[in-house]
């Protein structure tokens, strides 16, 4: 029998939804909202005589124009979508035929990766490197571009690293992009912007900057709410907002109305919600940076800018291929996981570390295995 093509490419980063370890620090989101979290009695009476109907395509009117509010732009913009994995798929579908050229990062989150990769895109990377801070280069972006390139898809902050896009460098980006790419789209996926640390300030959204800007996000980093399944493509320019819309009613026809009336509660209350997942990420990350200055014998960072994760770099004078090897090896056996910067198309002496979903407790001990492991994997080698 003929075997199906294979158009979704495969990547190890699918076992962070299979089970979970003791320790895990390979994701890359905060603590789990709760539902009760969302309901109180006074309200439940709502959300019991919420009618599962189908849903608007565009979306729940309400949850639009909260999100329109917080991104500075009109409800009309905004698209309602099944997670941001689906903003993702649908931008990629309609902007790119195979062959069509396309100009993004590596490393860079697989599944955005991946969304290119199956409608047949040509992809182009820009190298962002642990030794450079995981920078934009500007003039190799510049190289990158041509008449026939359709698509720069970026993220800010980004995924693993956390690193961002400051907006100078965006502006920057669509100058050059209306030289040489004069009919191409610029893809900001900003699903951690909101998660800064602390008191430190938010970015504000790049939507409103251009038409050509298509900005996507979701409930699930920011907010805790990734089993909502609920995200959104914000795009100002009107023809690419209707094929947003067909795509998603030939493929899904709406979003479930129980999510969307959950996800309006979220953004209600979202300055408490993030608020308080902001203090978790400042204590997060200060534990982290304080354990990597313990350990700088054996690895070096870069401190992002926001988000639940960074990039960590087993150092390569101190630990060569076998010993990386013994180090993965070992955090398997006691029920650690990190994030293997192979997922990414990353080195494999660089992985993501997520510092944002366990307890002080629970992630001080699983450092404290990761540094058992290191020490292991370096005498092993004598």
């Amino acid at each position: 029998m003929a075997q199906p093509p294979k158009r979704f490419p495969r990547n190890d980063i699918m076992s962070l939804t299979a089970g979970t370890p003791r320790y895990d620090l390979a994701e890359s989101i905060g603590p789990d909202l709760l539902l009760r979290e969302l309901l109180n009695p006074a309200e439940d009476g709502d959300m019991a005589e919420l009618a599962l109907s189908y849903g608007t395509t565009a979306g729940d009117p309400a949850l639009r124009k909260t999100l329109a509010e917080s991104h500075g732009v009109d409800a009309d913009d905004v698209v309602i979508t099944v997670g941001g994995m689906q903003a993702l798929f649908l931008i990629a579908f309609i902007l790119c035929r195979p062959g069509d050229k396309v100009v993004t990062t590596a490393p860079l989150f697989p599944n955005a990766r991946n969304t290119l990769v199956s409608v047949g895109a040509e992809i182009t990377d820009l190298p962002l490197s642990f030794d450079n801070g995981y920078r934009l280069d500007l003039e190799a972006l510049r190289r990158s571009l041509s008449a026939e390139t359709k698509l720069v898809a970026l993220a800010t902050p980004q995924n693993p690293s956390g690193v961002a896009v400051p907006q100078k460098t965006i502006r920057e980006i669509l100058a050059l992009m209306a030289v040489a790419s004069p009919d191409a789209y610029l893809l900001v996926d900003e699903t951690y912007r909101e998660a800064a640390y602390g008191d430190e300030p938010v970015t504000p959204s790049m939507a409103p900057l251009d038409p050509r800007i298509v900005s996507c996000a979701s409930l699930s980093k920011c907010h805790g709410a990734p089993g909502l399944r609920l995200g959104w493509a914000i795009t100002r320019d009107a023809a690419l907002r209707e094929q947003l819309l067909l795509g998603k009613f030939t493929t899904v026809i709406a979003c479930s109305r129980a999510d969307e009336a959950l996800a309006l509660r979220v953004l209600q209350r979202s300055d408490a919600i993030i608020g308080a997942r902001r203090v978790q990420l400042y204590k997060g990350l200060a534990k982290t940076a304080a354990w990597v200055a313990e350990h700088s014998d054996f690895v070096d960072w870069i401190r992002p800018d926001a988000g639940a994760l960074c990039c960590i770099r087993l150092k390569p004078e101190v630990f060569d291929d076998a010993a990386v090897a013994r180090f993965y090896d070992g955090l398997a056996g006691r029920d650690v996981r990190v994030a293997d910067g192979r997922w990414f198309g990353d080195e494999a002496r660089v992985f993501r570390l997520g510092f944002g979903l366990l307890s002080m407790a629970e992630l001080e001990a699983g450092l404290a295995a990761v540094s058992t492991t290191l020490r292991l994997a370096v005498r092993d080698a004598a």
